[in-house]
């Protein structure tokens, strides 16, 4: 039985002479410092303390209170708590359910490990302790790269799969306007294509990008010549698909951005902002163009000591290992310099640069992801928002083995999703990175 005389007795008293340690409950207001010792007693169960909250920003908002309940013995009167050194809080005995309930702010605490203590009846003796972190996020970002006109219906059911598997991923596809041009590929096969993509945008929220390898039917559709001697891989390519794509320039790389804007906006895809270069071939020429036409991110800047598996086969290995040297498993969001790309120094280009930090499956096994993902998060509290950049190739010849590469590592990211108060891992695209790393 709770509060039954010591109201009263503190009335007796009241009327004789004043004394400040009683209040409406018996006792006085909670202690402004924290207890001085702690001394666990197992009677006192504290719940409502989960161990991850966010530190919001412009796009993602932040968990910012938790409430609490502590289930306490006969005996406490008053339970009092007190939030990372601060003064001490009064909780409220709800008589339904007998516990001790409270919202707690914790919204102006910065990234870290905290402490909740616990006393009861103003003792200066902590008998319960809840530890939390405040954390900023780690947001994952999965992308699509269309290599080729038809990614195959195969790997159209692995993103299926893979979304029925993970529901809270969202996809950054990458499709290329190749699949527009291709004078194979029947057109009701171009259309199917087009409303599967509308579909994800629309019915799940992805983000439709832009990808592009200058194949010479896209190339020759806008207006310009196909380069077919600047290849990363053979002598001479007469497809244009293996071009770097640097070889075009700027104004080259305008053309075929606008050619590209239109092909998209005759199939209902919508103005792409977004973009990676095929073999992350992108100067700075690439990422000017990019600038001038409306694009907020890039996503070219390539781990390339990851795809060692191109070693000895033509020059895209070197050509990535040379242009893009300062980029690695941590390499994380900027706006690249003017004059170098790698660098984030000013004067910048008005587009965000996200290193392609965990590459493609293709080229990294799911070990090998989670190695880069525990990189990235070591499992304490992020000082600032960090991003995971992975992707795969849609193909008729994705495999099996690409599939569970991915699926193993969503596992492993999912154990840790911020919507569970698990950890800091938030799924996003990649036009929404801009809002959170402001020029």
């Amino acid at each position: 039985m709770r509060n039954w005389n010591t109201g009263w007795v503190c009335l007796v008293v009241l009327s004789l002479a004043t004394l400040p340690g009683c209040g409406e409950d018996g006792f006085g207001p909670p202690r402004t410092s924290p207890p001085g010792t702690l001394a666990p007693d197992g009677r006192y169960v504290v719940e409502g303390v989960p161990a991850w909250h966010l530190i919001g920003n412009a796009l993602t908002p932040g968990q910012d209170a938790l409430t609490i309940s502590v289930a306490a013995p006969p005996e406490a009167e008053v339970v009092d708590v007190w939030v990372a050194g601060g003064p001490g809080q009064r909780l409220t005995l709800d008589a339904a359910s007998g516990r001790f309930t409270g919202e707690l702010d914790i919204g102006a605490l910065a990234a870290g490990e905290h402490e909740i203590l616990v006393a009861a009846n103003g003792a200066n003796t902590a008998v319960a302790q809840k530890l939390f972190n405040r954390t900023h996020p780690l947001y994952f970002l999965l992308s699509t790269d269309w290599d080729f006109a038809d990614p195959g219906q195969v790997s159209l059911d692995y993103h299926a799969m893979i979304r029925a598997g993970h529901p809270d991923v969202k996809f950054t596809h990458f499709p290329g306007p190749y699949t527009y041009t291709d004078p194979v590929l029947p057109e009701v096969r171009k259309a199917e294509l087009a409303a599967w993509l509308v579909a994800q945008r629309d019915q799940h929220g992805d983000e439709i990008g832009l990808h592009i390898h200058p194949w010479c039917h896209f190339v020759v559709s806008a207006g310009l010549t196909c380069n077919t001697t600047d290849s990363l891989r053979f002598q001479q390519d007469l497809n244009g698909y293996t071009i770097r794509l640097e070889a075009y320039g700027q104004a080259g790389m305008e053309t075929l951005l606008t050619h590209a804007d239109e092909i998209f906006a005759q199939r209902n895809l919508g103005k792409p902002v977004t973009f990676r270069a095929g073999a992350w071939s992108a100067s700075i020429d690439t990422l000017k163009a990019l600038a001038n036409k409306g694009y907020v991110a890039d996503t070219s800047a390539n781990n390339w000591a990851r795809m060692e598996e191109w070693i000895g086969d033509g020059t895209l290995y070197t050509w990535n290992m040379t242009n893009w040297s300062m980029i690695g498993d941590t390499s994380q969001p900027y706006y690249p310099n003017t004059i170098d790309k790698q660098s984030g120094a000013a004067p910048n280009l008005p587009i965000l640069q996200v290193p392609d930090n965990a590459i493609m499956v293709d080229y990294v096994t799911t070990a090998e992801m989670i190695d880069i993902f525990d990189q990235n998060w070591p499992g304490t509290a992020l000082p600032e928002p960090r991003t995971f950049m992975m992707g795969f190739h849609p193909s008729q010849n994705m495999s099996v083995e690409e599939y569970r590469r991915i699926d193993g590592i969503l596992d492993h990211a999912d154990l840790y999703r911020a919507s569970l108060h698990a950890g800091p891992v938030v799924y996003v695209r990649l036009k929404d990175m801009p809002t959170v790393f402001a020029p």
